[in-house]
């Protein structure tokens, strides 16, 4: 208890040290406790995008389990036991294990399907068959076109039952006509008689597996309740087959319960099978395959987050060791004379273990909490440093940020022990010996960490740019390569090797600096540079820390600012323009034959491969759309043909109006060696002139000046002549096509090709074919008054591609969600640690030097000088220190952003990926860091003020 308390007050009197020790635990738990967070919440919201997605595309509600028990010779007791028991199974105990909320359970009944026959033609042959099913709480979801509701028992011995306007029509009967089933299961006579005609009463109601009813059109539906008591229980007609339709609210769906669905899902199955055989069980839950692509993505994000945190963890690191290092040396003369009375080693250890125990075991307490609330703070960024209101994200403490956060803190707990260990091996005569002497030359320093940290980091890059390269030119997917993590980690280690680099220079640098004034400095300038230089070991620590923390924060801003822009441009560059559109013209294309219909004669097959004719509609009124600048007309052939020397190829055709194109089409400047209108004004001036693709030019030795032919299946070949060479041109990627690195016979595909010319020419010479319209809209022009003027001018569109919406895609994917979050994080949090731990090193610096300033305040140096020499150390330091990060951290985007690209399809990247850097983010951490050192230098000028000097020659002579 004597030790306890005793430890207490230590850390009362060691409050500002042991609070700035306790906030670098408490944010690196809060880190590494926010990945489970933050992850589980992304990923949440991405599984439930992902079914959104599907829904849209297939029309299919995502959040279903469909479940089919069929019966074969089985008796009618084996029948209804078995419905029973599963019916109990998928409601009881099913139902609530899905982990997501259950909307309903629709139970199917099915009867086997018998001959319909009528009263006017009771022998009729090739009579249609029908079966008879049941839906429970079916009446809460119809509606009747005509008729009424069937009655839930027999009238007059015949079953009531409904059926659609498709089974009516098919039948062809009309309702409260008595129907006949005929069949050797069935024993004497069933009469049914068709009551009422039913819809869905609402269009996207979940309640029917089948959207268009289409698998009632052979069915008569009766009441469940009339179903259970005559069939299932009487036997009048022997049950075919009973289902259960499961709906759950699949936008509750996440991390957390995902595999609750996918266990619930395997445990119907397996007790399904133990009732009826396998090949009489059928199953049907369509968004397993989205979930099993879910995981894939989730494990890459996963690697992808971790990766991304390594740079800020190292820093934590170095922050809570330095944090930890002034804590040992304020306190190694107490430690030094405990050893010297007697005190076992390991009971210093041990005083100071409970110390930072308490420490950790607070922080890994509290962690969790703001790490949940950083991960509110990630969910709104939608760029870097960028914020907005969006939907929040369902965020949780889960058992993983807990688990993650306890070995964030016991790391902490055992890095922060090593001071001490190292502490206690020294006596007090050993302490008073290493006071006296100058300082070691660093550990780090005689091993050349910083060299091999450089060289490994070198590596690292060598061997990225070599596995990127293959991926271009092979046409590879990110999957096709291992995504290795260490890559990410490589920009770490550059910063941490090329600031220790340059720590190992620096002394001279300050000596070359003094060398080349020495005539001209003033005595307070003199004596910055005599102090720093002397002791420039004791401001390494400091300086690499901030080095790092810097170099960091400007690594995160120019990685999230070139992610954010280059995926921008791709979205763009692969659309061409704002909004693309494909209008539906007039032609003679023969509609396509019935189904059912047999091959058709050799006439018709003549007709329907004949040329088609096109009318071309009016282009006036794309012009005039509400909110368009500019239009353009791009006519798009990507399956021509082309021969230039006997030399055979299938290219992509782009037919253009030059003038109009050029206004309208978006396209970077930095892509071709001259601007873009440069080019379209060649093939302007001639209409025979061409652009042709750099991949055609290599791959077929086509040269400026040749003449090629072009033309297409049905369509005359015609010369045209190439103008010029590009690299590039809207919606034209060089690269190989993702999947299609090598062909059947094992040879590498060929890049495609491209060939770009006059509009006019190609319409008139080779065919009249229906184009694009790209459009070009007004700034603060709005989607949706574009979209109600399509209806206003009664365009027929067929395509409409709007930039706006696929660039807000992009940005709500998890992946750009995920990494400008962290790097915002990483970025906030680097210049918060920097600035705690700027400031505490600072005020410790200055307490520790309150002799020799009270000295010199004492021989007459002003307090002004004072004050301007203290601003000159930390420039000659911290300033410093700041600048080497800035050049460094710059240095590391240039060098290791690229890396970024692996994570989203390199082959596809077009244009090609490249670093890019905002003034806006400068001027941002310039700011912070500007506000850092002009706080800290007026808190220690304040501290200045406050000395008196009686009180410093006191503590003097004490």
């Amino acid at each position: 208890m004597a030790l306890f308390i005793m430890i207490i007050r230590k850390m009362i009197n060691n409050k500002w040290l042991v609070l700035s020790l306790f906030f670098g635990i408490l944010m690196t738990v809060a880190l590494v406790g926010t990945m489970p967070i933050y992850s589980e919440a992304i990923l949440s919201r991405m599984l439930v995008k992902d079914l959104e997605t599907f829904q849209k595309e297939r029309n299919l509600y995502p959040g279903q389990h469909w479940s089919l028990i069929s019966f074969g010779n089985e008796d009618a007791g084996k029948r209804t036991s078995t419905i029973d028991a599963m019916d109990r199974y998928i409601k009881q105990e099913a139902g609530p294990s899905f982990g997501v909320p259950v909307k309903e359970i629709v139970q199917e009944l099915r009867t086997k399907s018998f001959r319909v026959y009528t009263e006017y033609d009771p022998d009729k042959k090739n009579a249609p068959t029908a079966a008879i099913r049941a839906y429970s709480d079916l009446g809460a979801h119809i509606k009747l076109l005509d008729g009424r509701l069937p009655a839930d028992k027999p009238v007059n011995g015949v079953y009531e039952v409904m059926l659609t306007e498709q089974a009516l029509i098919r039948f062809g009967i009309v309702l409260d006509q008595v129907l006949t089933l005929k069949d050797n299961s069935i024993q004497g006579t069933v009469k049914i008689k068709p009551v009422g005609m039913l819809t869905k009463k609402e269009d996207d109601d979940p309640y029917f597996r089948n959207a268009s009813l289409s698998d009632l059109g052979a069915s008569f539906v009766v009441d469940d309740g009339l179903f259970e008591n005559e069939f299932i229980r009487g036997g009048t007609i022997p049950v075919a087959a009973s289902g259960w339709y499961v709906l759950l609210d699949y936008t509750k769906m996440g991390l957390r319960n995902v595999n609750d669905f996918l266990d619930t899902d395997k445990a119907i199955r397996d007790e399904a099978k133990k009732k009826v055989p396998v090949f009489q069980a059928e199953f049907t839950a369509p968004s397993i395959p989205v979930i099993e692509k879910y995981f894939e993505r989730s494990k890459q994000l996963g690697k992808l987050m971790w990766s991304l945190n390594v740079p800020v963890l190292i820093m934590l690191g170095f922050y809570m060791f330095m944090v930890s290092n002034l804590i040992i040396d304020r306190q190694k003369n107490e430690i030094a004379v405990l050893r010297s009375r007697g005190a076992a080693r390991w009971q210093v250890v041990a005083s100071f273990a409970i110390e930072v125990l308490l420490l950790c075991a607070a922080a890994w307490l509290i962690g969790p909490f703001l790490g949940m609330w950083l991960t509110k703070v990630l969910g709104a960024s939608n760029g870097f440093l960028e914020f907005v209101q969006r939907s929040s994200m369902t965020v949780r403490i889960n058992e993983q940020a807990y688990l993650y956060g306890g070995i964030a803190a016991g790391a902490s707990f055992l890095m922060m022990l090593v001071p001490v260990l190292l502490a206690t091996r020294v006596s007090i005569v050993g302490h008073k010996q290493q006071l006296a002497r100058m300082q070691k030359t660093p550990f780090w320093h005689k091993t050349f960490l910083d060299v091999l940290a450089l060289a490994t980091a070198f590596y690292g890059l060598y061997s990225f740019r070599n596995r990127l390269k293959a991926l271009q030119s092979l046409g590879l997917g990110e999957d096709d390569l291992r995504l290795d993590p260490l890559q990410f980690v490589m920009p770490a280690l550059f910063v941490v090797g090329a600031g220790l680099l340059i720590l190992r220079l620096y002394p001279l640098m300050l000596k070359l600096i003094y060398w080349a004034g020495r005539k001209w400095w003033s005595p307070s300038l003199y004596a910055s540079l005599i102090q720093v230089g002397r002791s420039s070991g004791q401001y390494q620590f400091l300086m690499i820390f901030l080095i790092m923390t810097i170099a960091i924060g400007v690594f995160s801003a120019g990685a999230a600012r070139t992610i954010n822009i280059n995926m921008e441009e791709r979205t763009r560059y692969a659309i061409g323009a704002d909004v693309v559109l494909q209008s539906q013209w007039p032609n003679d294309k023969p509609p396509p034959a019935p189904p059912g219909f047999g091959p058709p004669d050799p006439a018709e097959a003549a007709k329907a491969s004949a040329p088609v004719h096109y009318l071309e509609p009016s282009f006036e009124p794309f012009r005039n759309l509400t909110g368009v600048e500019d239009a353009a007309k791009v006519f798009v052939k990507k399956d021509a043909s082309f021969s230039a020397d006997s030399k055979l190829g299938t290219i992509t055709l782009l037919g253009i109006d030059t003038d109009d194109f050029g206004r309208t089409a978006w396209f970077p400047d930095h892509l071709l060696n001259y601007p873009l209108y440069d080019y379209l004004n060649l093939i302007a001036a001639d209409p025979r002139g061409v652009l042709i693709s750099k991949t055609l030019a290599e791959q077929r030795s086509v040269k400026v000046g040749d003449t090629i032919s072009i033309g297409w299946e049905n369509v005359d070949y015609q010369p045209f002549v190439v103008f010029a060479i590009i690299d590039y041109f809207p919606t034209f990627n060089p690269n190989p096509p993702l999947g299609t690195a090598t062909s059947a016979g094992g040879k590498l595909n060929a890049p495609p090709m491209l060939v770009v010319g006059n509009l006019n020419r190609i319409q008139f010479q080779l065919a009249l074919e229906p184009y694009q319209v790209w459009l070009k809209l007004k700034p603060g022009a709005g989607s949706q008054e574009l979209y109600e003027s399509f209806q206003e001018q009664k365009i027929p569109l067929t395509s409409i591609v709007n930039a706006r919406e696929e660039l807000a895609k992009v940005k709500s994917d998890p992946f750009l969600l995920a990494l400008n979050g962290i790097l915002t994080l990483g970025f906030m949090i680097s210049i918060a640690v920097s600035f705690v731990g700027f400031l505490l090193y600072w005020i410790l610096s200055l307490k520790g030097r309150t002799l020799q300033n009270g000295i010199m305040r004492a021989i007459g140096v002003s307090l002004r000088k004072l004050i301007g020499m203290l601003a000159m150390e930390q420039l000659l330091t911290s300033g410093a220190a700041v600048l080497i990060g800035v050049l460094i951290g710059n240095l590391a985007s240039r060098l290791f952003v690229p890396n970024f690209q692996i994570a989203f399809n390199p082959g596809s990247l077009v244009p090609p990926f490249k670093v890019i850097f905002e003034a806006i983010d400068f001027v941002r951490l310039y700011s912070v860091v500007a506000f850092m050192l002009a706080l800290g230098l007026g808190i220690l000028s304040y501290m200045l003020s406050r000395i008196r000097v009686h009180q410093a020659l006191k503590l003097g002579e004490d």
